[in-house]
């Protein structure tokens, strides 16, 4: 598709076989995306042959079923370099960490991608190239930082949207009125744990981008700072995680106060009860020798002594916090 009413910041960014350039005519490129790792297999061959057979030697992309999210940067001569990266969207209905894959197939005049899952990096990517940023480099290049920025960038949302559940998560865990949130509070730390296996393999591999000079992506401060922004995000994640352990002992701790609570009311009460029970076995002894029993007042003595006792104990009770 192309664009019209571009600045010379942006691209035409064309189907495949329709070269993009430019606004201002320099530094041709192509850029082309699909949505499958088939299909982009099958882009790099039309591009060259040679370059397929080396893509498809990279391991995570000879992998159907990948076990766990993976990344790699692998440079397939000196002008093509392959970057195949995990991506991350978090869904607000569920609470949800979701993961896809993002392939990236960069060379001097053309850009392949494709990308599985609902992350839209694409799109991100597309929004910068549309807006100011820099003009030097070549078309290719810019666009295959705009993907590794609109990658950083979803991934960046993702941290925001999971800070946001878990300031809701440390409300909930306050509340009494609520159910118990330990269910909760692990899904949540699930769904940050899936966000940082997914992030650390990108922060492992983005470096490979900075160690060649000679090989050039884009400029290699920017590519350093996408480094580094990666890493804050995996710091980020991996406070908004230390922060739900410790609201889930706080919330035990509470638990157990309650619990302490509880115990001591039972206990107080038990003991209340307990004393006008002493009172009716004494005199249910039926011993010869209990001159109360004779007595014209021996039954009301009998229970006003259990009452005043039970007052006695309420009230020491209450005193000392136990009721």
């Amino acid at each position: 598709m192309t664009d019209e009413g571009t600045t010379t910041r942006e691209w035409f960014v064309g189907t495949h076989g329709a070269p993009a350039t430019t606004a201002d005519g320099d530094h041709p490129a192509r850029w082309l995306h699909v949505t499958d790792k088939e299909s982009f297999l099958a882009a790099a061959a039309e591009i060259d042959p040679a370059l397929r057979e080396r893509l498809a030697q990279v391991h995570v992309v000879a992998r159907d079923v990948p076990k766990r999210p993976a990344a790699a940067v692998r440079w397939l001569d000196d002008d093509w370099v392959a970057v195949l990266t995990p991506t991350v969207w978090f869904t607000e209905d569920d609470r949800q960490v979701h993961t896809g894959e993002l392939g990236v197939l960069a060379g001097p005049d053309a850009v392949l991608t494709f990308e599985a899952g609902g992350a839209g990096v694409r799109e991100h990517a597309m929004d910068r190239l549309r807006g100011p940023g820099p003009t030097h480099g070549s078309g290719a290049q810019r666009v295959a930082l705009a993907v590794v920025l609109g990658l950083v960038g979803v991934a960046s949302e993702v941290e925001v949207a999971l800070g946001d559940a878990v300031a809701d998560t440390e409300r909930v865990v306050f509340d009494r009125t609520t159910d118990d949130p330990v269910q909760r509070l692990y899904d949540l730390k699930r769904e940050i744990t899936e966000a940082r296996r997914a992030l650390l393999p990108v922060s492992a591999e983005l470096p490979e981008l900075t160690t060649d000079e000679r090989r050039v992506v884009a400029d290699r401060r920017t590519l350093e700072r996408v480094a580094s922004t990666v890493e804050r995000i995996d710091r980020h994640l991996d406070a908004h995680d230390d922060l739900l352990s410790d609201m889930l002992q706080v919330h035990l701790s509470q638990v157990s106060v309650r619990q302490n609570e509880d115990m001591r009311k039972i206990s107080a009460w038990a003991a209340i009860l307990v004393y006008p029970t002493v009172i009716a076995g004494i005199y249910g002894m039926n011993f010869s020798h209990m001159p109360e029993l004779h007595w014209l007042l021996g039954y009301p003595f009998a229970m006003l002594l259990m009452a005043v006792g039970c007052v006695v104990l309420y009230r020491v009770f209450r005193r000392v916090g136990w009721l």
